[in-house]
């Protein structure tokens, strides 16, 4: 086996394909997030960006999204 050493982008990006194929997305970040440690904080940026909706809320939002995408979907020339 020809082993060729990778530079840094690439093996980067090979190792965490590897990773979401042998684990799927959502462990494969697990993973990555216990060696890879940040000063930031998720949870207060997470509440800067995001609205704070009620469920009720989100729900409508969501079905008038889901009516939005039907209606464009309906108009012709839209891919």
């Amino acid at each position: 086996m020809n082993q060729q050493l990778l530079d840094p982008v690439e093996l980067r990006q090979r190792g965490f394909d590897a990773l979401v194929d042998a684990l799927g997305w959502v462990n494969a970040v697990r993973f990555v997030q216990q060696y890879e440690t940040s000063r930031l904080d998720y949870t207060a940026q997470r509440d800067s960006i995001l609205p704070t909706w009620s469920r009720e809320e989100i729900v409508r939002q969501l079905q008038e999204a889901g009516r939005d995408a039907v209606s464009r979907e309906d108009v012709p020339g839209n891919l």
